[in-house]
């Protein structure tokens, strides 16, 4: 039989070089290629290493060898497990490897662990070329689901004590582990005292993704510590783990028991594993980010090898910070521009390749100069000054993109990019937005348990508490607010009674919906409290009072304005 061969065994070497930890690689010198696939969701090899044992590798990347795993699977699992009191039924959500739910089977409290891996090839191999780990496939506990954690989470909500994500690097379909609705899920799949812990990637090349995923979790978890540890196989030689959990009175740095046969964890190493190094702590705690200006800071290419592709952010709203972070993170050259400096510098604060300014979006002057020398201008502003921002960049031959809907005035431009060569992205978001997202959802869920829907109102507002009524409305907005109002102009059209109705936009406000406590309309009233929240936290909402008709002009009234 001809020997395996794999393109990232090289002369003997298996060679990691990735774009996810820049201007440094892992090698391991190989005594044989034992097995090599594509699996259906990735490329799949396991070698014997000269001095490492057998090793996993999953597209490219080190997942496991048999010399140094333990010091993962150890604390990835003890951690979270040996804070809780008396963990019962847990989920591993990847590793298919095995090696986790090994260690969580040493919690004598244990009565069950359900793995929920999308490749049963990991599965598979690793039974045969990872034994040690995978030896605990055996154990009556353990209970195997081969799928989707995004379609397994729901389906399981309030059943777990704890939850063990066990995850490849935010890459390609990972970095959807990665995401608040990921964690939206685990919190709902959790009891109410339970504890999750995820990947958390390396101090020293991922601090900024590190702070972003750490404050993703407190949105959610009242309870939120970075803690890590060492292994040599993976980058930098330190990786880190998230623990969380939903009762806030916990302390997950604190262990609860003693957990026996391990090899890198105690009690003393639980405790000294949410110490970090002073760098990691100004990052995730103060947001300064004190390392040397040197390349590679977190995935994806080197900071100072950029693209060359020059991006002008024009506006400084509540969808400004994350398209910053979007564009740097792809290692585009962005300039921010915003009225005031300041706010342009506080955007583009710990961004690599990003330099704020200030403009006057209000004269074409500014905003030519703003727009000079930039590929693609990025148009945040209200609405209102978009045709400006068109009309500036067709001077300046770059392309626009925008989020808003087209106006006259925009339309109008239309031909002259066509003819210089340009082109303007407009309506581009995340519309049709939570709220027609939720009605979907609400919809399929009456249809699954067998019901029909024969009225649905879906509403999309709510009434804000005072402390977060700060301007002369007494109305909280989370855009301009002027787009907002101005909106209001706009006429109304929808099915009533399977019909076309329409409303005139200078008659919009004059309609009213009765809202009641009780039955569906209180239903409707709770569901669109929901929605706002979701979008704004500050919002809270009202008691309100017996049955009333409600609509903006008594909201404004009933604030006193």
């Amino acid at each position: 039989m001809a020997a395996l061969s794999h393109p990232n065994v090289v002369d003997g070497w298996f060679r990691e070089i990735n774009p996810q930890w820049p201007g440094q690689a892992m090698t391991l010198k190989v005594k044989q290629i034992l097995h090599t696939e594509k699996s259906l969701f990735q490329d799949v090899l396991v070698f014997e290493s000269e001095t490492y044992g057998n090793v996993l590798v999953l597209d490219g990347v080190i997942q496991c060898t048999e010399r140094d795993e333990f010091s993962y699977q150890e604390m990835i699992a003890h951690l979270p497990l040996a804070s809780h009191p008396n963990p019962e039924n847990v989920l591993v959500i990847g590793g298919g490897d095995g090696g986790v739910i090994r260690e969580v089977l040493k919690h004598k409290s244990v009565k069950k662990v359900t793995l929920c891996d999308i490749d049963e090839a990991v599965i598979r191999v690793s039974k045969e070329w990872l034994p040690i780990m995978a030896q605990c496939y055996k154990d009556p506990r353990v209970e195997v689901f081969i799928g989707d954690g995004f379609k397994f989470l729901p389906e399981h909500k309030n059943e777990y004590d704890a939850i063990i994500t066990d995850s490849s690097d935010p890459v390609g379909p990972a970095e959807a582990l990665f995401k608040a609705p990921y964690f939206q899920l685990l919190k709902e799949a959790l009891k109410e005292d339970g504890h999750i812990s995820t990947q958390a990637e390396c101090l020293w090349i991922h601090l900024p993704l590190i702070k972003e995923l750490k404050e993703t979790c407190k949105k959610l978890f009242p309870v939120v510590k970075y803690g890590y540890t060492t292994i040599p196989t993976y980058p930098a030689g330190q990786i880190g783990i998230m623990v969380c959990s939903k009762d806030g009175s916990r302390d997950v740095t604190v262990p609860l028991r003693a957990v026996p046969d391990t090899k890198y964890y105690n009690s003393d190493v639980h405790r000294a594993a949410f110490t970090i190094p002073e760098f990691g702590r100004a990052m995730l705690e103060d947001g300064i980010n004190v390392m040397p200006k040197f390349s590679g800071v977190r995935p994806g290419p080197a900071s100072t090898q950029t693209t060359k592709k020059k991006v002008l952010l024009l506006g400084s709203g509540l969808v400004a910070p994350p398209a910053a972070e979007y564009i740097t993170k792809h290692n585009h050259e962005l300039t921010v521009a915003c009225r005031t400096f300041a706010t342009a510098e506080a955007l583009c604060a710990n961004l690599p390749n990003a330099t704020p300014m200030s403009v006057d979006v209000g004269s074409p002057d500014a905003l030519r100069q703003a727009i000079k020398g930039h590929d693609v201008v990025v148009s945040l502003v209200p609405y209102t000054y978009h045709a400006s921002v068109m009309e500036a960049a067709l001077e300046e031959k770059a392309h626009v993109v925008t989020t808003s809907y087209v106006n006259p005035q925009m339309k109008a431009l239309h031909q002259k990019f066509v003819d210089a060569g340009l082109i303007c992205f407009n309506e581009i978001g995340v519309d049709p937005g939570v709220d027609h997202l939720w009605a979907i959802k609400t919809i399929d869920e009456v249809h699954k348990a067998g019901g029909k829907i024969k009225s649905f109102y879906s509403f999309c507002g709510g009434l804000p508490e005072p402390a977060a009524s700060d301007n002369a409305l007494g109305y909280k907005f989370s855009w301009s607010p002027v787009g907002v109002l101005m909106a209001l102009n706009n006429d109304g059209r929808f099915y009533k009674d399977g019909k076309v109705a329409e409303v005139a936009g200078k008659d919009l406000m004059r309609v009213a919906f009765l809202v009641s406590r009780n039955g569906c309309q209180a239903n409707i009233m709770k569901q669109v409290l929901r929605q706002t929240i979701l979008l704004h936290p500050r919002l809270q909402p009202r008691r309100l009072p017996q049955p009333r008709l409600v609509h903006l002009q008594r909201i404004l009234r009933s604030q006193g304005r």
